[in-house]
C-alpha cells in the first residue's frame, strides 16, 4: 500500500469532475505527483452538492453502472472500494411512467423483464432477448475492446471498423430498437438511455444499445451518503496517496514552453501564481480548454473553431426540492415520458424555441437512502432535457420559476399534491452551466455522442498538436456518463504511462 515510486514527472489535472479525479488517483498511483485545480469551492464538477435547511441534493450524475470503473481506481495501491464506501443497488432500476397512465418497471431480472413485457405483446417478448444479444454482441466490442482505449489515428479506427459495421453501428439507437419490438411505448423504453449521456435516441450511435447489457451485468447503484460522498472518498483516496487539491483556484491560462515530449506547461492561476509541470491532463469544458486556458496557442485556437462546427449535446433544466413530508412508493429513478417522443426530441435537439411540453427524469434518493433529507422528508430533483444556448434564446432568468412551476405540477401523478409539500427548491438552467462549469453553449454532456463525433471523430485524448496535453471528460473518448469519464481517465492515463516506459 501507499505511495507508487515517484517518476519524477509533476501532472496538472484541472478540473475535479469524475474524469479528472480519475486520472488525478491513476497519475498519482504511478508515482507522478498530481496537482488537481478545482475552480470552484467543492470538488466533483458536474458532481457538485448543494445543502439546503437539512436537505442534501446531489447535483449531477445520480446513475451509477459500471462499479468496476471505480473499484479499480483503489486496487491500484492495494486499496479496497467497499474499505471506503457501501453502493447500494437499486430496484426497479427505472420506473417509466407515460402520459396516458402507462407504466413500466424496468428491471435487472430478466425473467421478469421478459413476463412484464410479454403480457404486452407476446411477439415483443422474444423480439427482447434478440435485442438483448445484440446489446451484449455491441458490448463485447464496443466496451470492453474500445471504450477505455484512445483513438489516435484514423488507422485505429479502421481497424475496428469492420466489427461496428457488422454491428450496424451506423444504424441510430432507435431504428435498432424498433427492429426488434414494435409496441411504441417499449421502442422508448429500449431507446431513452442515450439521453442520460447526451445524446438523442434518434441520431445516436447504435453503440450506445451496450448500455443495456452493462445495467443488467452490474445494475444500477447509489453511493450511500449520496454521489458527492463518493466524489469526497476519490479526494480522500488520491490525497492518501499525496496528491494534492487546490479548491477555488480557477486556472487563467496556460503556456506551452518547448517543444516535443520535453515540453512544460506553465499553468498561472486565477490568484496570479505560477508553477510548471511536465504534462496537463485537462478535464474541463474541452471547448474553454482549448478557446481560454490555451488561449496564447495557435493550434489550440485552431482547434477550439473545429469544436465550434461540432455538434454539441443537449443542456437541462434540473430542479432540486426538498417536501415536508415523505414520498416513499415512488422509484429511485423515475422517467416520465411526455405525449411526444420523436417531435420533443426534434425540438430538444435541432429546434430553434424551448418545447411546451417535456419528457422528465425523476431522482428521489430518499428511498435508497433516508439519511439525505430530515426525517419524514423526502429530498428529490427533476430534469428536463432543454435545447442548449446556442440553439434556443431562452430568457432562463425571468422564466425559470415559472418553469419549474410547470414541472412540479407534472410530477403530481407520481407525487400527490407535490406542490404544496415543497420545504425547499432551487434550479439550475443551460446558463448555470455555462457560468459554473464554462460549458460551451450550456452543454450539459459536451460533444453530441453520435456515430461522426465518436471514437477516432471525437477530441482526442492526446492532443496531436500540443504535446504533453492530454484530455478526459464527456469531450474526449469515448463519451459522458460515468463509466465513460472513467474510462476516459484510463485511457489518457494508461497512453501516458506507455510513454514514459
Amino acid at each position: 500500500m501507499g505511495q507508487a515510486h515517484a517518476t519524477g514527472k509533476k501532472a496538472a489535472v484541472i478540473g475535479s469532475g469524475f474524469g479528472g479525479l480519475g486520472a488525478a488517483i491513476r497519475l498519482q498511483s504511478a508515482g507522478i505527483q498530481t496537482v488537481l485545480y478545482e475552480a470552484r469551492d467543492l470538488p466533483g464538477g458536474r458532481a457538485y452538492v448543494y445543502e439546503d435547511e437539512g436537505f442534501t441534493f446531489d447535483a449531477g450524475p445520480t446513475v451509477i453502472t459500471a462499479p468496476h470503473t471505480l473499484t479499480e481506481l483503489f486496487e491500484l495501491s492495494g486499496r479496497r472500494l467497499e474499505d471506503y464506501i457501501r453502493l447500494m443497488e437499486v430496484q426497479p432500476m427505472y420506473r417509466l411512467i407515460w402520459s396516458d397512465g402507462d407504466r413500466f418497471d424496468y428491471v435487472r431480472d430478466e425473467e421478469q423483464m421478459v413476463a412484464q413485457i410479454a403480457e404486452r405483446s407476446p411477439a415483443d417478448a422474444k423480439g427482447y432477448q434478440q435485442f438483448f444479444e445484440y446489446a451484449k454482441k455491441v458490448f463485447a466490442k464496443g466496451y470492453t475492446e474500445l471504450a477505455d482505449r484512445p483513438f489516435l489515428r484514423f488507422s485505429d479506427m479502421v481497424a475496428v471498423s469492420p466489427s461496428l459495421m457488422r454491428l450496424r453501428a451506423d444504424r441510430s439507437v432507435y431504428s435498432t430498437v424498433s427492429k426488434y419490438v414494435k409496441d411504441d411505448h417499449l421502442r422508448q423504453a429500449l431507446s431513452f438511455h442515450s439521453l442520460l449521456v447526451g445524446g438523442n435516441p434518434f441520431q445516436t450511435s447504435s453503440i450506445y444499445t451496450l448500455i443495456h447489457f452493462l445495467e443488467r451485468e452490474w445494475g444500477v447503484h447509489f453511493p450511500e451518503g449520496g454521489t458527492h460522498a463518493l466524489v469526497r472518498t476519490l479526494v480522500k483516496l488520491f490525497e492518501e496517496l499525496g496528491g494534492e487539491l487546490r479548491l477555488s483556484t480557477p486556472v487563467s491560462s496556460i503556456e506551452v514552453e518547448g517543444a516535443g515530449l520535453a515540453a512544460k506547461h506553465l499553468v498561472r492561476d486565477h490568484a496570479g501564481s505560477e508553477e510548471r509541470f511536465d504534462m496537463v491532463i485537462s478535464n474541463a469544458d474541452v471547448h474553454h480548454t482549448y478557446k481560454h486556458l490555451y488561449a496564447s496557442s495557435k493550434a489550440a485556437q485552431k482547434r477550439a473553431k473545429k469544436l465550434e462546427k461540432m455538434d454539441w449535446s443537449m443542456s437541462l433544466f434540473v430542479l432540486y426540492f426538498g417536501t415536508d413530508i415523505a414520498y416513499d412508493d415512488v422509484a429511485h429513478h423515475t422517467i416520465l415520458f411526455g405525449p411526444r417522443y420523436k417531435g420533443l426530441l426534434d425540438e430538444i435537439f435541432k429546434g430553434s424555441e424551448l418545447p411546451e411540453d417535456f419528457s422528465l427524469y425523476l431522482h428521489v434518493p430518499t428511498v435508497t437512502d433516508p439519511s439525505l433529507a430530515p426525517e419524514g422528508c423526502s429530498a428529490a430533483y427533476v430534469l428536463a432535457p432543454v435545447p442548449h444556448l446556442g440553439r434556443a434564446d431562452v430568457d432562463w432568468d425571468s422564466m425559470a420559476q415559472e418553469y419549474g412551476d410547470r414541472i412540479i405540477e407534472a410530477l403530481e401523478v407520481e407525487m400527490p399534491d407535490l406542490r404544496n409539500h415543497i420545504a425547499t427548491r432551487r434550479h439550475i438552467t443551460p446558463k448555470t452551466f455555462e457560468r459554473e462549469l464554462a460549458a460551451f453553449k450550456g452543454s450539459a454532456f459536451s460533444v453530441a455522442p453520435k456515430l461522426t463525433q465518436s471514437a477516432y471523430f471525437r477530441p482526442s485524448n492526446q492532443d496531436p498538436a500540443i504535446p504533453n496535453l492530454y484530455l478526459v471528460g464527456a469531450g474526449t473518448h469515448p463519451g459522458a456518463g460515468l463509466p465513460g469519464v472513467l474510462n476516459s481517465a484510463k485511457a489518457t492515463v494508461d497512453l501516458i504511462l506507455s510513454q514514459l516506459e
